[in-house]
């Protein structure tokens, strides 16, 4: 049986300390029943050494659980719904199970839910951020489990990375814009994470190679049709002689479509209008929307097949850190 690294645990915070494991266990328990200056002590090497309760029996703790922690920001979305189906691919007929988290998106819920789910002595996890807490990757690189981050081929990996180029993928869709004689393109973004921060970084390298002027609008609520709708109505009031709108997801452009189709706007001969990621709607509305289609199962897939080979050969050093795998552009009928 493959034995895990070993993971900080109780004994290691008493002989750090100089207390007992029972003294230690008591504290993390009930923090009243220890004095403050050996509660303060053992909160700092708990800290130091990214120590995260076991659930699991303590017989259990350096077995396998064939268990693969999967965190996503949304259950609802479609682009993490196609995510999931590639894991389960794999994973499944290897024995093993996802075990779901959900965060939306907050970098301290995201914390709190990758240390319930290594309380469970997952086997591996993978991760739909590129970027985390401090204590989140104490914890991660503490318990010694294989790690990856998906979605995004550009930010520096904790281990490994599988994903696409957001900038490459945003400068592309604008750069077919321009090369349909359009000429003031808006950028609509919502949420501002680091993903569409680069996605905004393409398209203001592709209109700064076309000597033209940016125009973005952002806002921090998560996407919806309705949030695209009130971008369109922001957009057209602060630039009424735009011509094309290149949004940072499907939701948005879907709600910039039907907002332009509202007021009468031709589509896409007065305004072109372009999504991200290719959801199964966009394909069935009409004109069908112009958009980045995003190899979501793909990366599914490939982050398991990863994560799995990793969990099985644990002595295989991680070659490829980086994994990218291409978009591709669906031109629709609204550019």
């Amino acid at each position: 049986m493959i034995q895990k690294k070993h993971r900080p645990t109780l004994q290691d915070i008493a002989d750090k300390v100089g207390v007992t494991k029972m003294t230690v266990s008591r504290y993390l328990r009930q923090p009243s029943k220890v004095s403050e200056s050996v509660g303060a002590k053992i909160d700092e090497v708990v800290k130091e050494l990214g120590y995260v309760p076991n659930r699991a029996p303590d017989i259990l703790s350096k077995a396998k659980s064939y268990s693969i922690g999967v965190l996503l920001p949304s259950i609802t979305n479609q682009v993490f719904d196609e995510v999931l189906r590639g894991i389960e691919a794999v994973i499944e007929p290897k024995g093993y199970q996802a075990m779901l988290a959900h965060y939306g998106y907050g970098k301290h819920v995201e914390e709190k839910r990758i240390e319930t789910l290594l309380s469970y002595n997952i086997d591996g996890i993978i991760l739909s951020e590129s970027y985390h807490t401090e204590r989140a990757e104490k914890i991660l690189t503490a318990s010694g489990i294989p790690v990856v981050e998906i979605m995004d081929s550009l930010s520096p990996p904790l281990q490994q990375a599988v994903g696409f180029n957001n900038v490459k993928a945003s400068e592309n869709a604008t750069q077919i814009l321009y090369s349909k004689g359009k000429r003031r393109i808006v950028y609509l973004a919502a949420r501002m994470d680091e993903r569409t921060k680069q996605k905004i970084q393409g398209y203001k390298q592709a209109i700064k190679a076309a000597h033209l002027e940016p125009l973005v609008i952002t806002t921090m609520q998560s996407s919806s049709y309705s949030l695209g709708s009130n971008l369109m109505k922001n957009a057209l009031e602060a630039y009424p002689d735009l011509d094309a709108i290149i949004c940072t997801n499907d939701d948005i452009a879907i709600g910039a479509l039907y907002e332009s189709m509202r007021r009468g706007l031709d589509v896409p001969k007065t305004i072109s209008i372009v999504g991200f990621h290719g959801h199964n709607i966009t394909s069935v509305i009409s004109p069908k929307l112009a958009t980045v289609l995003t190899p979501r199962e793909e990366i599914g897939k490939t982050a398991a097949e990863c994560l799995i080979e990793r969990i099985i050969n644990p002595e295989v050093k991680v070659v490829e850190k980086c994994i990218e795998i291409d978009t591709k552009f669906h031109f629709g009928e609204t550019i």
